[in-house]
């Protein structure tokens, strides 16, 4: 949930940051925007949530962090523009529909992250472990 909540903040701050001072469209901008959450959100994965990582390397990792990360963020993506194109008010404020596209998507995420990139690693979801680190 910490790492979805980073990635959130950092997928909203890059878009913001990318339409400000570059002009860029929502729809366009949300692309190099969930990239940056991504690698954000496996760094905070793979050092806090599965805290081993894998067996792979990083790169092997990483690659595979980001397939599985494609079939949340279809899911996240589609919501996102359906929301842009249906309200002016969501085009105003993208932010509202990355908040959407980033709830759509969460659990599929989570469960490929689980499952597919750490499958071999130990969930560790205890709060009070991670302060300790």
């Amino acid at each position: 949930m910490l790492a979805g909540a980073i990635g959130f903040v950092v997928d909203a701050g890059v878009l913001h940051l990318l339409m400000v001072w570059l002009g860029a469209s929502p729809i366009v901008g949300r692309c190099a925007s969930f990239l940056c959450a991504s690698l954000v959100t496996w760094r905070i994965n793979r050092s806090f949530t599965f805290r081993q990582g894998t067996a792979a390397g990083w790169l092997s990792e990483w690659m595979h962090y980001l397939w599985a990360s494609s079939v949340g963020a279809m899911v996240n993506y589609s919501v996102f523009v359906l929301l842009v194109v249906a309200l002016p008010l969501v085009t105003r404020l993208p932010t509202l529909g990355v908040g959407a596209g980033s709830l759509a998507g969460l659990a599929i995420n989570f469960m490929l992250y689980k499952r597919v990139v750490f499958a071999n690693s130990k969930f560790d979801h205890s709060i009070a472990d991670i302060q300790e680190r």
